[in-house]
């Protein structure tokens, strides 16, 4: 491993980093530029569409997370560069999302792992190419939802 892989590497981090942090907070200005213009997000699992593109999943993810706080870490990265300009990687993640009274007032708990792809862009930055959200499981208000008993 190069010098300049294990750079990448710590820029990879530091951006996914950036995408619990902005997320989290509802930044969404900031969060929707840790991907790029033409990201894939995956989530089909829990019944989403496949989304193409960072605007798609900020109109499609902004309003279901709206007065919701959350909670998100990742975990035990494994990325692998493939080139000066692409990388792969693989994060244990650990999501907690709190409804408020006026919505039900649930409390999802749910783990799982990201399985990512990384573009370094023309401005040297990079960036979430393709994202898949795979989970283990997941409960709400302690009851196993995912998978189903």
């Amino acid at each position: 491993m190069t010098h300049e892989d294990l750079r990448a590497i710590e820029h990879i981090r530091q951006l996914k980093a950036r995408y619990f942090r902005t997320l989290d907070q509802q930044d969404w200005d900031a969060w929707e530029q840790v991907f790029c213009e033409d990201v894939m997000v995956d989530t089909t699992q829990d019944g989403s569409p496949i989304i193409n593109g960072r605007k798609a999943f900020r109109e499609y993810l902004a309003p279901i997370l709206s007065g919701v706080t959350t909670v998100h870490h990742g975990h035990s990265q494994e990325i692998s560069i493939e080139s000066p300009n692409t990388a792969s990687g693989i994060w244990a993640m650990e999501d907690m999302l709190w409804w408020p009274e006026a919505h039900g007032g649930q409390h999802l708990w749910g783990t799982g792992w990201y399985l990512e792809k990384y573009r370094r862009g023309q401005d040297g930055e990079w960036r979430i190419a393709e994202m898949q959200l795979r989970r283990i499981r997941v409960e709400i208000d302690r009851k196993q939802v995912f998978p189903p008993l």
